[in-house]
């Protein structure tokens, strides 16, 4: 019986060993879900601990790390069923003024084994990068994340750039540690994910109702 509390603290202390042992343990869809939130659980323990003071730039970037290889592992199980054929392109990026990568990758690692085609546009995005690829790739659906705070003010100004250019069918989600129901609401997205597996299952709805 796999502890998904033993997990999360785990995670949050940075032990690899005991997070790959626990992972590896996963054998069904359920316990891969359960262990992606448990994960996460962890991560947003590494997050406090950086924002207080106790944990630094390379404590995140081992985090991120130990959290990427629990996705690879994990990943047959969260997509089992296969994909159903391609989903068609999609873009995800981090919000201007935002450097932080580590959740876009995860995210986008599990958007690919879902099927989708995801064009990266990478870190530090302004929002004429990403109107001018949606109007080039024909785009409909826009994954924006940040970490730091200033991001929800990138990621409302992206938003709102992207309705006056008129791309109003295009569906745009957000996701990062500052992100809640209530900032998701208030900036215009369509809707907001608190985890990998939350954002395919909303993107993947959006994609089949096109």
């Amino acid at each position: 019986m796999i502890d998904f509390e033993k997990l999360a603290q785990a995670m949050g202390d940075l032990d690899e060993d005991s997070v790959q042992e626990q992972i590896r343990a996963v054998a069904t869809p359920e316990e891969a879900n359960q262990a992606m939130d448990a994960c996460q659980k962890g991560m947003n323990t590494v997050g406090k601990m950086f924002e207080d003071g106790e944990y630094f730039v390379g404590d995140l970037i081992f985090a991120g790390e130990i959290m990427t290889d629990a996705v690879n592992v994990l990943k047959p199980l969260l997509v089992s069923g296969g994909s159903g054929g391609s989903k068609g392109k999609m873009i995800i990026c981090t919000v201007k003024d935002d450097l932080h990568d580590i959740g876009k990758n995860i995210v986008r690692s599990m958007l690919e084994a879902a099927g989708f085609e995801v064009i990266d546009l990478g870190i530090d995005v302004p929002p004429e990068k990403i109107i001018e690829t949606i109007k080039k790739e024909n785009i409909k659906i826009v994954a924006l994340s940040g970490v730091l705070t200033l991001a929800l003010d990138s990621m409302r100004d992206t938003i709102q750039a992207i309705r006056d250019a008129g791309l109003k069918d295009v569906k745009v989600i957000v996701g990062g540690c500052p992100v809640n129901e209530d900032t998701a609401k208030a900036m215009g997205a369509d809707d907001w994910a608190y985890s990998p597996q939350k954002t395919v299952k909303i993107c993947s709805a959006w994609a089949a109702a096109q």
